[in-house]
């Protein structure tokens, strides 16, 4: 399905995979969280990302991601995208986003804001992080706005030493079973962590730890979505895209 020009109807999966529909529909769902089409859609939401990055021209990333029509490109796009296509091709100039920097104890935190929410937050070194958001977001009408981030950035340091803080909204597009991920990540009470396996069990899929993992791994905004009170079954901390020794220091502040 990853390399496929289009979408994959669902007989020909069976055929390749040598299994029945329900079969396949019950493999996708116990290892992946989510249905053979559900996955088919984050594909080409990535691949039109890549495309769009790619081509000033919008109809040409239409077929290039395998849509099958402008329209059904427009409906399906403009969710996963966060904006419409051409907002994206032009860098997202046409939607807001604010920004700010604050420093905390476990390193600089900065977080990037839609009007909806949160669109990225991280923690590193100042100069390496404005870096990334301006590669990523660049050529977005990124605007540092401090005073009106001030209430955010002030929720995200709380959080960053362990102290309770208002729930942040988020605007981040991930596939169904990543969202239900995230969701439940939010739901995990500070101080205490979670499994992978656990999170698994809690989302009724006990075999999709690896999706789990893998959905912690693509969170885009540390802190709102802890993703830190992840752990290994025998307790010991496995991978933290901004650091072990942060993710250490992270769940050590919240157990006080």
């Amino acid at each position: 399905m990853d390399d496929a020009g289009g979408p994959v109807p669902l007989d020909s999966l069976c055929g390749a995979a040598a299994c029945t529909p329900r079969q396949l529909q019950r493999d996708f769902a116990h290892v992946l969280g989510i249905s053979p089409r559900q996955y088919g859609q984050a594909v080409r939401a990535e691949r039109t990302r890549e495309t769009l990055r790619a081509s000033a021209s919008v109809i040409d990333a239409v077929y290039s991601s395998g849509y099958g029509s402008v329209r059904a490109f427009y409906e399906e796009a403009a969710v996963r995208l966060g904006m419409t296509p051409s907002e994206y091709v032009a860098g997202g100039v046409a939607v807001p986003l604010l920004w700010s920097i604050v420093s905390t104890d476990v390193g600089e935190v900065i977080a990037v804001a839609t009007p909806r929410g949160l669109a990225a937050v991280r923690i590193g070194a100042q100069d390496d992080l404005i870096r990334e958001v301006e590669a990523e977001f660049r050529p977005a009408a990124l605007v540092r706005d401090d005073a009106a981030m001030s209430d955010v950035m002030a929720a995200l340091r709380e959080l960053a030493v362990g102290h309770p803080a208002p729930e942040l909204p988020v605007d981040v597009q991930g596939t169904a079973f990543q969202a239900r991920v995230w969701s439940a990540l939010r739901m995990i009470p500070a101080g205490e962590t979670r499994s992978y396996t656990e999170v698994a069990e809690s989302l009724g899929s006990p075999t999709s730890v690896r999706a789990v993992a893998r959905a912690c791994a693509t969170n885009r905004v540390a802190l709102a979505i802890p993703c830190h009170r992840v752990v290994r079954s025998d307790g010991n901390l496995a991978g933290y895209r901004w650091g072990l020794e942060v993710k250490e220091r992270l769940i050590a502040a919240e157990r006080g």
